[in-house]
C-alpha cells in the first residue's frame, strides 16, 4: 500500500491538468461537443428518470434516497440536479473549477456511503445513453459520429475519474483501518476493464514497451502481449502483413483500422478489429500509439450469412438470379471496354419436369433439380457462371473472345448430359432440356435485353423441339408491339400523358412523414394506366430516359417547392435508371434543375439499385461523390436483391439503404425473412446508414420493424401512391403528421 503522500501526489489544479493531459481532450473535440450539445441533451429528462430508477434498484442508493426523502428532500430536485450534471458533462468544460466540483461530488458520495462500483455503473448508463444518440440520431452528421463518440468517451472518463478521486481523497484517513475494503475497491477497479470485451492498450513507441494493457489480454493471446503490436504473433500468418502495414501508417500519424484473424488460446480462429490511434508530443512526433482490439467474428459471420442468403440458391447451392444479373452487368461493362469480348447468356428449361414433379411429389422434384445442377456444373469451366433462376430454369453466362462458339459447345454438352436417365428410388427418369442463347452485343446491349431475348430463344427452341436456338428477332413476338409502344411513348411525352404519383415515407419512431417518393405513371388513352416496369425498358432502349428523368425531377421538384411553401418540409426521392446514371452530363442537369425549381439540394434524394451501383464502380464512385458534395442524398434501392460489395457500400457516400419489399412483405410470418431484415438493419446502422423498409402492408410488419430499430417505413399500410391532388388531401387528413420546419 502506498503512503498517503504518494497517493496524493496530484491534487487541485495539478490533478485536473494530469487528467486533461492523459485524456488529451482537444479543442476540436470541445467544439464538437458544443456543436451537438443540444442534440445530446434530447431525452435528458427521460434519461434522468431512468437513471433514478437505476438508483432505486440498488440497495445502497435506494436507502440513501429514502433517507433523503424522509428528511424532507424532494426527488424532483434531485432530478433537476442530475439534469444539470448531465448538461455540464457534455459541455466539454475541463477547467479547474469543474474539476473541483466533480471532486466535491465524489466526497458527497463517500459521505453517503455510495460505493465506487455504483459510480462506475452510473457512468456506464451515461455511456449507453449518449452512444445511442451519437450512433443513431439523424441530427448528427455521419462524418462526426466517431469523433463525437471519442470526445464523449474522454469526458466520461474524466468526469468519472475526478468523481472517484474526490471519493478516494475523502477516504484516505480511513484506508489504514479498512484494508479489506481498499482491496475490494481495487478489485472492482481492475475488474471493470477485465469485464469489457474489448482489449485496450497503449504502447510507448520510443521503447516499444506497453504503457497499459487491459487485464483481459490472456483471453485473446494466452500469454504476454507481443511487442510492439499487441497479439501480432497470434495473428494468422497470412494476415500479419496488413496489420504491420496498419501499424506503419499509425507511426506516420494516421488513425488506422484493420481487421485480421487471430488464433485464440483454445486454438479457435476468430476475427478481430484493431484500431491504432497515434499520440503526438508538442513537436508533432508520434510518441505513443493507443488502441483497441475487439472481436468482430459475429459481425463477419452475420455478413457472410447475409451474403449467402442474397446470392445463393438454397436448394442447389448454385448462384441465384440476383448474382447472375450482377455478373452479367460486370461482364458487359468489361466487354464494352474490350471490343473483342463476347458475352453469351444461355437460358435452359427442363422438359417433362412438371410431369415428374406432379407424379412423384416435390421431394422427388427437388432431388432431380439437385442432380441436374450437378450435371451442368460438370460441363463448365471454373470461370463460367451457372445459376438457378427459379423452378426448373437454369442459366449459364460465359465471357470470351469466341463467346458464340463457346456457348454452342456448352449447349451441346448440356443436351448430351441430359440424354442419360436420372435415378430416383430405383426408377429411371428421363428429362429433356430446351436452350436459348443471346449474345452481347449482337442480340442486346444490356442485361435486360439479353435476359429477355435468351428467354425468347429458349421458348422458341421448346416449341420447335430444336434443342437449342440463338435469338432471332424475326421470331420475337414482342418486337412489333415494342416498336408501336415506343412510338406511343414519344407521343405521350408531347401530349402530357405522363403523371407523377407520390408515396410517403414515415419516420417509424416518431410517426411523421419525413419524405416522399415520386413514382411515374403513363395514362395511355386506350390501355389505361401503364406502370414503369412496362415502359421504362422501352424508354431506355429508345434513348428517351434522359428527357423523362429531367421531366420527373423538375415536375416533382416544383411540387416539392409547393409543399415547402405550405410548411411541409419533406425530402423528395427520385429513381434514376442505370442508363441515365451513365450519362456524363447528369450532374450538370441535376444542378440546373435544382436552380430552376429553387429547392435546396438537401431535399433531393437520388435512388439507384445495387446492380446499377456496381456496373462501373470507378465512374459511379466519382459521380456519387460529386452529388454528395452538391448536397444531394443517395439511397440504394431494392437492397438485398442485387450483389453489391460491402467494402464499396462502406466507402461510397451513401446515406440510405432501402430494403426490398420481397424481404419485408412476409417477415411477420416468416422467421427467415425477419432474420434477413434484422441483419440488414444492423449492417446499415453499423455502417452509419439510414434504413428504409419498403412493402409494409400491415400493422404486424410495422410493429416488428419498430422493434428491430428500422428508421423509416414505406408501403400500402401507410398509403398507396397517389396523384398530387389526392396526396395533398392525404397530407391534411392523415394520422401521419408531415414534418414541418420547426421539427427539422
Amino acid at each position: 500500500m502506498e503512503n498517503e503522500a504518494g497517493r496524493r501526489r496530484y491534487s487541485g489544479d495539478s490533478l485536473n491538468a494530469a487528467f486533461n493531459d492523459f485524456l488529451n481532450i482537444q479543442q476540436a473535440e470541445r467544439d464538437l461537443l458544443c456543436q451537438y450539445h443540444d442534440t445530446l441533451l434530447e431525452g435528458g429528462e427521460q434519461f434522468a428518470k431512468v437513471f433514478f430508477d437505476y438508483l432505486l434498484h440498488s440497495d445502497a442508493t435506494a436507502t440513501t434516497i429514502e433517507q433523503y426523502q424522509q428528511h424532507g428532500g424532494n426527488l424532483e430536485h434531485l432530478v433537476e440536479k442530475q439534469l444539470a450534471h448531465f448538461n455540464d458533462l457534455i459541455s466539454g468544460d475541463t477547467s479547474a473549477v469543474s474539476a473541483q466540483r466533480l471532486e466535491h461530488i465524489g466526497k458527497v458520495h463517500y459521505q453517503h456511503a455510495i460505493e465506487p462500483v455504483w459510480i462506475m455503473g452510473a457512468y456506464l448508463r451515461y455511456q449507453e445513453h449518449l452512444f445511442g444518440i451519437t450512433r443513431h440520431h439523424g441530427g448528427i452528421a455521419d462524418k462526426d459520429r466517431t469523433q463525437l463518440e471519442d470526445a464523449i468517451g474522454k469526458v466520461l472518463f474524466r468526469d468519472m475519474g475526478l468523481v472517484l478521486e474526490g471519493y478516494w481523497h475523502s477516504g484516505i484517513h480511513a484506508l489504514d483501518q479498512e484494508q479489506a475494503k481498499v482491496s475490494e475497491l481495487q478489485t472492482h477497479m481492475t475488474s471493470l476493464p477485465s469485464n469489457i470485451p474489448q482489449l485496450l492498450w497503449s504502447i510507448d513507441v520510443t521503447s516499444n514497451q506497453p504503457v497499459y494493457i487491459s487485464p483481459n489480454i490472456n483471453l485473446i493471446c494466452g500469454r504476454e502481449v507481443d511487442m510492439p503490436i499487441p497479439c501480432i504473433n497470434w495473428t494468422i500468418e497470412e494476415d500479419r502483413e496488413i496489420v504491420t502495414q496498419a501499424w506503419a501508417r499509425a507511426l506516420d500519424g494516421k488513425i488506422t483500422e484493420v481487421e485480421s484473424r487471430v488464433r485464440d488460446p483454445d486454438g479457435n480462429e476468430r476475427w478481430f478489429r484493431r484500431v491504432f490511434h497515434p499520440y503526438r508530443d508538442q513537436t508533432g512526433k508520434v510518441i505513443r500509439i493507443d488502441g483497441i482490439m475487439e472481436d468482430a467474428t459475429d459481425s463477419k459471420e452475420a455478413l457472410a450469412r447475409l451474403h449467402t442468403l442474397a446470392t445463393t440458391d438454397s436448394l442447389t447451392g448454385l448462384l441465384n438470379r440476383a448474382l447472375l444479373t450482377d455478373r452479367l452487368y460486370q461482364a458487359i461493362a468489361v466487354a464494352r471496354r474490350q471490343s473483342s469480348m463476347e458475352v453469351a447468356l444461355i437460358i435452359m428449361d427442363l422438359d417433362q419436369f412438371k410431369e415428374i414433379n406432379d407424379a412423384l411429389g416435390h421431394p422427388a422434384g427437388d432431388e432431380i433439380l439437385v442432380m441436374a445442377a450437378q450435371r451442368l456444373k460438370e460441363q463448365l469451366r471454373e470461370s463460367d457462371t451457372l445459376a438457378r433462376l427459379g423452378g426448373d430454369e437454369f442459366a449459364i453466362m460465359v465471357s470470351s473472345p469466341n463467346g458464340r462458339a463457346l456457348a454452342q459447345e456448352i449447349a451441346r454438352k448440356a443436351l448430351l448430359c441430359f440424354s442419360k436417365p436420372f435415378h430416383y428410388q430405383q426408377q429411371e427418369l428421363y428429362l429433356g432440356v430446351s436452350i436459348g442463347i443471346a449474345l452481347f452485343p449482337e442480340h442486346g446491349d444490356d442485361v435486360n435485353s439479353l435476359m429477355s431475348r435468351a428467354d425468347v430463344a429458349m421458348y422458341n427452341a421448346k416449341r420447335k423441339n430444336m434443342g437449342y436456338l440463338y435469338y432471332d428477332a424475326s421470331r420475337d413476338p414482342n418486337t412489333q408491339s415494342r416498336l408501336l409502344m415506343i412510338s406511343e411513348l414519344r407521343r405521350a411525352m408531347k401530349e402530357n400523358q405522363l403523371e407523377l404519383y407520390f408515396q410517403p415515407k414515415i419516420k417509424i419512431d416518431r410517426g411523421i412523414v419525413e419524405g416522399v417518393e415520386a413514382l411515374l405513371r403513363w395514362h395511355h388513352p386506350t390501355r389505361g394506366i401503364i406502370m414503369p416496369d412496362d415502359f421504362i425498358p422501352l424508354a431506355e432502349s429508345a434513348g428517351l430516359m434522359s428527357s423523362i428523368t429531367d421531366w420527373v425531377i423538375r415536375t416533382a421538384g416544383r411540387q416539392c417547392r409547393q409543399w415547402h411553401e405550405q410548411g411541409y418540409f419533406m425530402r423528395l426521392a427520385v429513381n434514376i435508371s442505370g442508363r441515365v446514371f451513365q450519362d456524363p452530363k447528369l450532374l450538370e442537369r441535376i444542378k440546373d434543375a435544382l436552380e430552376s425549381i429553387k429547392i435546396p439540394p438537401g431535399y433531393l434524394e437520388i435512388e439507384i439499385t445495387e446492380n446499377e451501383l456496381m456496373s462501373d464502380i470507378s465512374y459511379v464512385s466519382k459521380l456519387l461523390s460529386n452529388l454528395s458534395q452538391l448536397g444531394v442524398s443517395i439511397a440504394i434501392d431494392d437492397f438485398g436483391t442485387g450483389y453489391s460489395s460491402l467494402a464499396y457500400i462502406k466507402e461510397l457516400p451513401l446515406d440510405t439503404l432501402k430494403i426490398d419489399k420481397s424481404f419485408v412483405l412476409n417477415m411477420a410470418n416468416d422467421d427467415s425473412d425477419a432474420v434477413i431484415v434484422h441483419t440488414m438493419i444492423d449492417l446499415a446502422h453499423n455502417l452509419g446508414r439510414n434504413v428504409v423498409a419498403e412493402g409494409i402492408e400491415d400493422s404486424d410488419t410495422w410493429d416488428l420493424l419498430a422493434i428491430l430499430g428500422c428508421d423509416t417505413g414505406q408501403g400500402f399500410y401507410i398509403s398507396h401512391p397517389l396523384p398530387a391532388g389526392d396526396f395533398n388531401h392525404w397530407l391534411k387528413t392523415s394520422p401521419w403528421h408531415p414534418l414541418r420546419f420547426n421539427e427539422q
